[in-house]
């Protein structure tokens, strides 16, 4: 095998454990992660491991960006091909509920369940989920405000609180999925976004019925 070979099969592996690891930690929590047990997972060498990720802090860092990555590939680029204004708002609260409803990671969100975990531990990790949720949070006031300046939302939306209501209902959907049926929930979690939007849009018919 070449060296380009070597290198290509190398970051395939890293890839396909920390897949494994985001959806493992959706269940178990960063704190969950090792590397013997994603080794086992994936019927790899677990030395083979050690060298990408030399401590568990290094191997839970390096899975917060892979979950940041599929976050982004499957909510936030699609999102970003609608028409700026209401409609690429709401399509950024569509297709993250799509995310979870698709089962994409078996613990539903990957964020919401270390967040929790993380929230009362400082250190390097909760540094890097707090930086993370701030981008995610100033993305959605941001596009809130394209939506007033644009016209398409009244001029005197609270954006802050909208984003909050937002991520409300999402996060509620996340949890309530777990304990009662899934596809009620969901769409739920879209109509009480969808009424909400309506509420405050100029024109309420840029958005799909409930």
């Amino acid at each position: 095998m070449t060296i380009d070979g070597r290198i290509a099969r190398g970051d395939r592996t890293r890839a396909a454990v920390l897949d494994r690891a985001v959806a493992r930690a959706t269940e178990d929590g960063l704190d969950g992660l090792s590397l013997g047990q994603l080794a086992t997972d994936l019927g790899v060498s677990k030395s083979g491991l050690f060298a990408h990720w030399r401590s568990k802090e290094e191997l839970q860092l390096a899975t917060i960006e892979q979950a940041r990555e599929q976050f982004l590939e499957h909510v936030v680029r699609p999102a970003l091909q609608a028409p700026r204004g209401i409609r690429r708002l709401w399509a950024l609260h569509d297709h993250r509920i799509r995310f979870y409803e698709d089962r994409h990671l078996p613990g539903g969100c990957f964020f919401a369940k270390v967040q929790f975990e993380f929230s009362v531990r400082p250190g390097l990790v909760r540094d890097r989920l707090t930086e993370h949720f701030a981008t995610w949070s100033e993305l959605v006031e941001r596009l809130a405000r394209e939506a007033v300046q644009s016209g398409e939302l009244l001029n005197d939306t609270d954006t802050h609180q909208l984003a909050y209501e937002l991520e409300s209902f999402a996060l509620s959907a996340v949890l309530l999925s777990r304990i009662k049926s899934p596809e009620p929930t969901y769409h739920y979690a879209r109509r009480a976004a969808g009424d909400r939007l309506r509420t405050l849009a100029t024109d309420p018919d840029l958005l799909p019925e409930g």
